[in-house]
C-alpha cells in the first residue's frame, strides 16, 4: 500500500546522493504508507525518508525535481519529469497536505492570545501553577517543541563547543538514531564535545551525547544503551514540562500569550543541563522491557554505569538478549567511523 489510495504500488528510477562530495547512484525509489523507500539496482534498501518530512529544494515545474530530508540538504534525491513524471506528482500530493496541516508562523501567537482569558480566569479561580504548567506543556504543539530544543542546543553549545560532525561519522550516527529511536528520527543524536556527563533530552525529541560514550566503548551497545535510556526517561517525564517547571509560572504565562520563552529561561536550563545533578535512574523493570523491544543486550549499558555492576545487578542478570546477543547495532566500518566524529 502506499499514502495514496489510488496507486497500490508507485516506484521509480533517480539519482540519490547520501551527503555532498559523494557521487550520485541510479536508486529505485518506491512510494510507500509513511516512508519513501531508496534502494540500489540490487534491491537493497539504502535509505527511508518519512514523508513527512520530505522538502523539495527545487522549484515547481523545474526538471528535474531535487528532494532532501527536512533539515539535512546534503542527502539528495533527483527525479526527471521524463521518468518519474507519476512520482514526482505523487510527491506534491503529499507535500501539500503536509504543509496545509504544518502551523503557520505566527498562527501559534493568534491561538494563544485567544486563550488567554480562559487561562486568567483559570488562575483567578484555582492559582495553580502546577496546573498552568501542565496546561501548557499540553497545548504546545511538536513545532514550537523543535523550535525550544533547537534554541535550548544552541545555547548549550556556546559552552559545549559545536557538537561533533566529522563527514565521514554523520551517516553512522543517523544509523544509531535509526537503529535505537526508529527511522523517524534519524537526526535526534547531538555529540557534544565537552560539558555533559552522558546524556540529556530536549523538547522536540533531540537526545545529547557526551563523546566519551562515543569514542571510549569498545562495543556501540553502549552509546545505544544509554540513547535508549534517555529516551525512555524523556517519555516519562515531559521534556517541555521539565523546561517550565524550573524556568517558573512567569516562563509559562510568556508562552501562553506570546509564544515564546523569555532567553533567560532557556540560558538557565541550558547551564541546569550542563551543570545539575544526573538525572534519576529509570526503573530496572522498564529499562528491560525497553531493551527487549529494541533487541539490544543491556548488560553493556549496565556496566558502563557501574565497572562493579552491584548497582546495576538486575540488568545485567536479567539481560534479555544475554543468550542471543543484540540485533547489530552498527557494522564494525560503520561503528569505526563513528568513534572519529569528534575527530579523535
Amino acid at each position: 500500500m502506499t499514502a495514496l489510495d489510488e496507486y497500490q504500488r508507485l516506484e521509480a528510477t533517480g539519482l540519490w546522493r547520501p551527503e555532498t562530495g559523494a557521487q550520485r547512484r541510479e536508486v529505485v525509489v518506491a512510494l510507500g504508507n509513511a516512508t519513501l523507500t531508496i534502494k540500489d539496482m540490487q534491491d537493497r534498501v539504502l535509505a527511508h525518508w518519512s514523508l513527512a518530512a520530505i522538502t523539495r529544494a527545487t522549484s515547481a515545474g523545474h526538471d528535474p525535481a531535487l528532494y532532501h530530508p527536512d533539515g539535512d540538504p546534503e542527502e539528495t534525491l533527483e527525479l526527471s519529469n521524463a521518468e518519474a513524471d507519476a512520482m514526482i506528482e505523487a510527491l506534491e500530493r503529499i507535500l501539500r497536505a503536509v504543509d496545509r496541516r504544518r502551523p503557520r508562523p505566527g498562527k501559534l501567537r493568534v491561538w494563544l492570545s485567544g486563550s488567554i482569558a480562559a487561562v486568567v480566569i483559570f488562575l483567578a479561580v484555582f492559582w495553580l501553577p502546577g496546573a498552568l504548567i501542565a496546561y501548557a506543556t499540553h497545548i504546545v504543539p511538536a513545532v514550537k517543541r523543535a523550535e525550544i530544543g533547537t534554541a535550548l542546543t544552541e545555547r548549550i553549545t556556546r559552552v559545549t563547543g559545536q557538537p561533533c560532525s566529522a563527514q565521514e561519522a554523520r551517516q553512522p550516527l543517523r544509523r544509531l538514531a535509526e537503529r535505537v529511536l526508529g527511522e523517524g528520527r534519524r537526526d535526534a543524536l547531538v555529540v557534544l564535545p565537552q560539558g555533559l556527563t552522558d546524556t540529556a533530552h530536549l523538547p522536540g525529541g533531540r537526545i545529547l551525547l557526551s563523546r566519551s560514550l562515543i569514542e571510549d566503548p569498545e562495543d556501540p551497545d553502549v552509546p545505544a544503551g544509554f540513547v535508549l535510556a534517555e529516551a525512555v526517561r524523556a517519555a516519562q517525564t515531559d521534556p517541555l514540562e521539565d523546561l517550565l517547571r524550573h524556568a517558573g509560572l512567569g516562563a509559562s504565562l510568556q508562552l501562553l500569550t506570546t509564544g515564546e520563552l523569555p532567553k533567560g529561561a532557556l540560558d538557565d536550563y541550558a547551564e541546569s543541563l550542563l551543570t545539575g545533578a544526573r538525572a534519576e535512574p529509570v526503573a530496572h523493570d522498564t529499562l528491560l522491557a525497553a531493551f527487549s523491544r529494541a533487541e539490544l543486550r543491556s548488560e553493556p549499558y549496565a556496566y558502563w554505569l557501574d565497572v562493579t555492576g552491584e548497582s546495576t545487578l538486575p540488568l545485567i542478570e536479567a539481560d534479555p538478549r544475554r543468550a542471543s546477543g543484540s540485533r547489530q547495532v552498527l557494522t564494525d566500518a560503520d561503528w569505526v567511523r563513528l568513534q572519529s566524529i569528534c575527530g579523535g
